[in-house]
């Protein structure tokens, strides 16, 4: 048997939350719908949280359709669905077309599925050790980018901020569901293949205890702020549910004066906790 529980909220001062998390019978999931930067276009008349809910929804349609399918070709059939639910209005080649990650756990009864895409990692208690589930590529891309952006102007010219900013959105676009870059949800079903996947023990001394599914907002907590390692957020969410975690990073983020956090200093915070019996 499966126990969830999840929370999920807006960045303070913002009303639309552009991550999303459900369920449908077994299947658990959490998206993060891509921030379009305050300036670019996007080719799209709608927003990331218009495609993470429609997202979310075809996923689950896709399940009940072919409930033992891999995730990764009901993943494909949700986006290629969700291509249709554009009804012609946009521009599904432009690169800053809207995008998520994904992350999402299956039951199996004995095992569970597991499908990453992008930077929302799965953590599984394994009894003896964790294991994070982890989908490095945007991390890998974002370094690179970062040192291109700095050349734009010329080597040893003054660049500002907004100048190597803009150039760093613009690479990243680039390189968006690219073999060298990274992949993620977007107008591509192609790019659901490329997710990280694999299945998991419900039995046996190495079996799953509990699994946390987060998107970036919350994984902070770790990866940015170090308020524990993995296993202390799992034992939080275990004690105290998923919004005692969204409670601490909001004040690790309002505290952040070296900010840690990046070019947000706020972000949309999701966390669910699943949890299987013996």
């Amino acid at each position: 048997m499966m126990r969830v529980r999840s929370a999920s909220v807006p960045a303070p001062g913002r009303i639309e939350n552009e991550d999303h998390v459900f369920r449908y019978g077994d299947l658990v999931g959490v998206l993060d719908g891509a921030t379009v930067p305050e300036g670019f276009d996007t080719g799209c008349v709608h927003g990331p949280e218009w495609y993470v809910r429609h997202l979310a929804a075809r996923i689950g349609l896709a399940a009940a359709q072919r409930p033992a399918a891999a995730l990764a070709g009901n993943l494909a059939a949700a986006i290629l669905a969700v291509r249709a639910d554009h009804n012609g209005q946009c521009d599904l080649e432009h690169p800053g077309t809207p995008s998520a990650t994904v992350c999402l756990l299956r039951y199996g009864g004995d095992h569970v599925d597991h499908l990453v895409l992008c930077d929302s990692p799965l953590v599984l208690d394994l009894g003896g050790r964790i294991e994070v589930i982890s989908d490095n590529r945007l991390d890998t891309a974002m370094a690179d980018l970062r040192q291109k952006a700095l050349t734009v102007a010329g080597a040893g010219a003054e660049v500002s901020h907004a100048t190597r900013f803009r150039r760093s959105v613009e690479l990243q676009r680039a390189q968006m569901n690219q073999t060298h870059g990274y992949w993620v949800a977007a107008a591509n079903p192609d790019a659901a293949f490329h997710a990280v996947t694999g299945s998991r023990s419900l039995t046996g001394p190495d079996r799953v205890r509990r699994a946390a599914l987060l998107t970036d907002g919350t994984s902070r907590a770790v990866e940015q702020f170090d308020l524990f390692d993995w296993r202390g957020l799992l034992d939080l969410l275990s004690s105290a549910g998923p919004g005692e975690l969204i409670r601490r990073v909001r004040a690790a983020e309002a505290d952040d004066g070296q900010r840690r956090s990046g070019f947000k200093r706020y972000d949309d915070a999701t966390a669910v906790l699943c949890e299987f019996d013996d």
